[in-house]
């Protein structure tokens, strides 16, 4: 009996024993490993730098002349870029008053009046609409049109008129600059 009262661990005063210890470093040890383990894992989830590289686009619109629109890529998607006429902005801010489907005002659209900067893709099926070009119909609101199923899109990209439900999206963009835009 004096045999067993040897090989007890005899316990510090405040609780812990060597065995409290070995578990704390041990356990620390494994949950270390198991990060280092799962990091290239998590890693790989991450976006590659190639799209990371996609996720913005500056466009320079110094050469765009009042009435003249361009389209430039955007996340693989067409955005559209006007330089809106006086009149095509008076027009807008007039057309707020008129029964719109999906209701935003001209001024919510844009962050400068002559500038305005939309996703080129209707809210119907996701076609392209015309009106980018001088010679392409611009529809009954001289916004845009789209020839598939006749959706109108005022000079603001709200929808007027045929089956989309919604306006043409306005992507997140700021200016860099007095004649660069950073999309995205």
């Amino acid at each position: 009996m004096a045999d067993t009262a040897t090989h007890a661990q005899p316990s510090s005063a405040d609780g812990q024993t060597r065995r409290d210890f070995l578990l704390y470093a041990t356990s620390a040890v494994g949950a270390v490993g198991t990060g280092l383990a799962l990091w290239p894992f998590v890693h790989s989830m991450n976006p590659a730098a190639d799209t990371l590289a996609l996720s913005t686009t500056d466009v320079d619109i110094s050469a765009i002349q009042p009435g003249q629109a361009i389209t430039v890529v955007w996340r693989g998607k067409p955005v559209f870029v006007r330089h809106r006429l006086p009149e095509e902005i008076a027009q807008a801010a007039k057309d707020d008053a008129a029964d719109l489907r999906d209701k935003a005002a001209d001024a919510a659209r844009v962050q400068k009046p002559e500038w305005l900067v939309l996703i080129g893709v209707c809210t119907h099926l996701g076609c392209v609409p015309l009106g980018q070009k001088p010679a392409d119909p611009k529809g009954d609101f001289g916004g845009w049109f789209c020839p598939c199923h006749g959706s109108h899109y005022d000079t603001s990209g709200r929808i007027r008129k045929g089956p989309a439900p919604a306006n043409l999206p306005v992507p997140e963009y700021k200016y860099t600059s007095d004649t660069t835009i950073r999309i995205g």
